[in-house]
């Protein structure tokens, strides 16, 4: 049909006219970044674990090293009270939210948590809240003010969400506006009273997106804020958040160090994000969180004899980074999710690791978050079923990093001109030149980073 009108309209001497599309094309990503979130780096902190005294007043005594060590963003777990009915264990979940504009006296008061802000703030540092939407307490007194903001059985009675074991909160009904609006001025009273610089959203998607949508919109309208959904969604990014999990990213790096496959799922998972994310979408990369140490395992036991590899790519790749808490001090062990399970403080392993990729990050833009940073650029090697190499950035800026992703050594030469010119061993500060030819020794699981120094 459309080639018969064109025929037609050239038949009679006109020019053709095609009819427009029946939909706008549209930016996927209309989100406003901070500028602070350029190079960001997250610090996950668990009040209740972080210190012998569990407490915002000896937290906020380790707040010059977290700013020492190079971090950005402190991300909060829950701080408000915790439901008591249908506890799980002696304290109770954090994410069991009892009110949602109060601190939990456990942690501190207001006037600690306050000052708790207000020193990172003066050491350079954002704070964000762990914020849970899609669920309070079962005994949050909304249950009984507003009952009709929850879901309920066909028996009319509370309800946790629809397949999970959270038997300690109760499902939020959002077709409600008036619940809407309080959660929305929830969110709006930390920004605005507390000068709280965004937020880590539980379960992002189990509630509707246009109202995080209209949450961001009201929320920028106090302060430029950082929104992390827990969540892999690409819709996410248009207009409510920076940032979203790349759950993808730490399956593919532990089915490569459980299967021994080499670098196939990664490279595929790098490739998935070039192919169908948008470059301005930040992905949340990490090897260790609360989740992951509560159910899953410790991150060193989990990634073995490949964690130190991929704690380095989840800082050289594309990806804005995260660090536990107590992942710079080697913790070792499951922390228990609903008692107190102090951190056992000492100095770490990877802690100078994380100072020095920090740092790199830090300077080079090549390696920021997002729409701020660059693409990968992948440089075949002589061993591309085991040995992932790339480079980000342009000519004398440039990031040139190796990584042997596999439990096999290889001695590696490099196929392309990808990544000639003149750098420094980004760790050590050896200088090194790559002109064609040259080869690099890798053991199992080794790993070389350079930075382009002309």
């Amino acid at each position: 049909m459309r080639l018969a009108l064109v025929l037609l309209a050239s038949t009679l001497g006109a020019a053709p006219v095609l009819a427009e599309p029946d939909y706008a094309p549209r930016e996927m990503v209309q989100v406003e970044n901070a500028p602070w979130t350029a190079d960001a780096v997250l610090y996950q902190l668990n009040t209740r674990q972080f210190t012998s005294e569990g407490t915002f007043a000896a937290a906020q005594k380790q707040l010059p090293r977290l700013a020492a060590m190079g971090v950005d963003i402190i991300w909060l777990m829950p701080i408000h009270p915790i439901g008591e009915a249908n506890r799980k264990g002696s304290l109770g979940s954090p994410y069991a939210v009892r009110d949602y504009r109060a601190v939990n006296p456990e942690l501190g008061t207001e006037a600690e948590f306050r000052d708790f802000v207000e020193e990172a703030h003066r050491l350079g540092l954002k704070v964000i809240l762990d914020w849970v939407a899609n669920h309070s307490a079962t005994d949050n007194p909304l249950t009984l003010s507003h009952p009709e903001w929850y879901t309920r059985t066909p028996d009319g009675a509370l309800m946790s969400p629809q397949g999970t074991d959270w038997s300690d909160v109760a499902d939020f009904d959002y077709s409600q506006p008036a619940l809407r609006r309080y959660m929305t001025e929830s969110l709006v009273y930390w920004v605005r009273e507390y000068g709280i610089d965004g937020f880590r959203c539980d379960v992002a998607g189990y509630v509707p997106t246009d109202f995080w949508e209209t949450a961001r919109a009201e929320l920028g309208e106090v302060k430029p804020v950082f929104m992390l959904a827990e969540w892999e969604q690409r819709d996410l990014h248009h207009r409510a958040f920076d940032a979203t999990y790349g759950w993808g990213w730490k399956e593919a790096m532990q089915r490569l160090v459980t299967s021994g496959e080499g670098a196939g799922p990664m490279r595929g998972y790098y490739a998935g994000q070039a192919e169908t994310w948008p470059h301005a979408a930040m992905r949340m990369v990490y090897t260790d969180n609360h989740d992951q140490n509560s159910w899953d395992g410790v991150a060193s036991d989990i990634y073995g004899p490949a964690y130190e590899a991929a704690i380095a790519l989840s800082f050289m790749g594309a990806g804005l980074p995260l660090i536990y808490n107590g992942q710079e001090a080697d913790n070792d062990r499951q922390l228990a999710f609903f008692e107190r399970d102090p951190i056992t403080w000492r100095e770490g392993r990877y802690d100078a690791l994380l100072r020095k990729l920090i740092a790199l990050k830090t300077a080079s833009p090549a390696l920021h978050n997002g729409r701020f940073g660059a693409p990968m650029i992948e440089v075949p090697t002589s061993d591309t079923a085991d040995v992932y190499a790339f480079t980000r950035g342009e000519k004398g800026g440039r990031v040139f990093a190796v990584f042997n992703l596999s439990p096999r050594p290889h001695s590696v030469t490099f196929d392309k001109a990808r990544h000639h010119g003149t750098y420094a061993d980004a760790l050590s500060g050896t200088p090194a030149r790559f002109a064609g030819g040259e080869t690099l020794e890798l053991p199992a699981w080794g790993y070389r980073i350079f930075a382009e120094t002309k």
